[in-house]
């Protein structure tokens, strides 16, 4: 079976990292979401990941704050895509997760996504575009959704526009 991995950092995330969920199950996207901290428990991080990858796993999500080391463990514990997602918060409002996400050494890839709601939003996506380069099924439903999105924009702008 495959499916996405969610990591967290701690249970604080869930608000923001429950859009990202909700995303898949409007996909019929197969998930598993847990807690697991990079500092409090490594080792239950790191057996976890080997364990979701056991199962299936095809591609992780990793969403911490602060000091954010949580997407580089999972970065250095496998090979399959890890898409890291910086947590608002602490004492530079998100920033040092931010930076903590982006900057990985030379072969330990996070793909890094913004802060907040259109960050867990869009981890989704990045993954379900991993998936779909072997669903076809879900591909097409990539598709229509990005059909969807730009009827959407046409739909608000001719309730407000005015062009002479």
């Amino acid at each position: 079976m495959k499916f996405v991995s969610i990591l967290m950092g701690s249970k604080s995330d869930y608000d923001i990292m429950k859009y990202c969920t909700d995303t898949f199950e409007k996909f019929d996207v197969k998930y598993e979401i847990i807690i697991s901290s990079a500092h409090r428990s490594p080792k239950r991080t790191t057996e976890y990941i080997k364990n979701a990858e056991e199962k299936g796993a095809v591609a992780f999500i990793a969403a911490a704050n602060m000091a954010a080391h949580l997407a580089g463990v999972v970065s250095a514990t496998t090979t399959k895509p890890v898409i890291g997602v910086p947590m608002e918060g602490g004492v530079m409002d998100g920033m040092d997760a931010m930076l903590s996400t982006v900057q990985m050494p030379a072969g330990m890839p996070v793909g890094t996504v913004s802060l907040g709601k259109s960050g867990a939003i869009n981890a989704a996506y990045f993954a379900m575009q991993i998936l779909a380069i072997s669903d076809k099924e879900l591909a097409v439903k990539l598709k229509e959704d990005r059909i969807t999105q730009a009827k959407k924009v046409e739909t608000d702008s001719k309730s407000i526009e005015v062009i002479l």
